[in-house]
């Protein structure tokens, strides 16, 4: 690494380990059992395995008041746990980038890391791009999972280090007393936190109310914006949905297996810059560290199309052995493998409607309108399936 350190990475290493944003941190008894763990942790002498990123996204800045006034932010510090910002981060695929080297050696050896994390989604690709298998946890048990480094590790029997005596430490030994939590609980919270905390939450700072706001009763669209653009499925729209047609001479854009999630079909993590959206913003002069999410984009159709299909772990049965948001361009001789987007951009240009094939629980995981839109406006006219998740059929 950067720092002069050498380690070893195997199959199961936890690369990230994340206390994040609004699944657990509404719950200080969680919230502050992890703090204290991470005290019991320091005072054993242990620290985060090097490999592992770690971080802390409340959903409030109320948790930063009761863990200042517990005294124990310095503990979650020390073990690399640090406050990196409030709401949607790690769950969401804002976790940022691994180390340069971590994530050269996951990619040169195929290597499946994990992340474990508090939030409430685990799909696939969603975390971070270098990371197969993601695992949800307490905020407890994510502190545990840094100091122990690896999904292959048994807390009954292995140690998680030795104390400054030379003696073997166990999750055991330093898992925080109930009672202790229900006092520093009592202690350190109060309901004054919370009115100080959201009395001016509407109003916003000086550069919230700095804000140019343009006057007039419709959305003034700016035709250079990147983040929000006119879209193009109202346009000709009528009050009543035109009637089904009859779908003839259709290509398979994608033949997909079971349990196919709405993240698969419209990821919303970050992206690179190889990707048809990564190019599509550098066309537009937007860098590679400015690129942000699918999730925050989610305003500008142009990125979202591009990014429909886009999941980095999707599996289409068109091709052999290859993940990601590839097909087979029958409009091409010898159908190549393409894009997605790039595929379907070529169909629409012949005038061929597409369709998608899959098996049971297609469109399962968030209702997430833009695996319904996206798939549409790439010009999939039907997608066959054995079964469908509720609410994405209703979309």
């Amino acid at each position: 690494t950067e720092d002069g350190r050498e380690f070893e990475l195997d199959h199961g290493a936890v690369s990230i380990a994340s206390i994040t944003s609004c699944t657990n941190t509404s719950n200080p008894s969680v919230m502050l059992a992890a703090a204290l763990l991470a005290r019991n942790a320091v005072d054993k002498g242990l620290t985060s395995k090097p490999w592992v990123k770690t971080s802390v996204a409340p959903g409030s800045k109320v948790v930063t008041d009761y863990y200042e006034k517990s005294g124990l932010t310095p503990y979650l510090e020390k073990l690399g746990f640090y406050i990196v910002g409030y709401g949607c981060a790690t769950c969401i695929g804002n976790s940022g980038p691994l180390d340069a080297e971590i994530s050269e050696a996951i990619q040169a050896n195929d290597l499946s890391v994990t992340a474990v994390l508090s939030g409430n989604r685990n799909f696939e690709g969603r975390i971070n791009p270098d990371v197969k298998m993601n695992y949800l946890a307490s905020p407890p048990l994510v502190i545990a999972y840094a100091l122990a480094g690896s999904m292959d590790f048994d807390f009954d029997t292995d140690s998680l280090g030795k104390d400054e005596a030379g003696n073997d430490v166990f999750l055991k030994d330093i898992w925080p007393n109930p009672v202790e939590v229900q006092q520093v609980i009592d202690s350190s919270i109060d309901k004054d936190m919370f009115a100080r905390g959201y009395e001016g939450v509407f109003d916003g700072d000086a550069r919230w109310k700095a804000l140019d706001t343009p006057a007039g009763d419709t959305f003034a669209w700016d035709p250079n914006s990147t983040y929000v653009r006119k879209p193009p499925y109202f346009e000709g729209m009528k009050a009543q949905p035109e009637p089904v047609q009859d779908i003839s001479g259709a290509r398979v854009l994608l033949k997909l297996g079971d349990s196919v999630t709405t993240d698969h079909i419209s990821p919303a993590g970050s992206f690179k810059s190889d990707t048809p959206a990564g190019q599509y913003l550098l066309a537009n002069g937007v860098e590679r560290k400015d690129f942000n999410s699918y999730g925050s984009r989610r305003g500008n159709h142009e990125v979202m199309i591009r990014g429909t299909f886009a999941n980095i772990r999707i599996k289409n049965q068109l091709l052999d052995g290859i993940e990601g948001g590839f097909t087979r361009d029958f409009s091409q001789a010898d159908g190549p493998q393409a894009y997605v987007y790039d595929a379907a951009q070529n169909y629409q240009a012949a005038g061929t409607p597409l369709v998608v094939l899959a098996g049971k629980e297609y469109g399962s995981g968030s209702s997430r309108d833009w695996a319904a839109k996206g798939t549409a406006l790439l010009g999939v006219k039907a997608v066959v399936a054995e079964s469908y998740e509720r609410i994405h059929r209703s979309n």
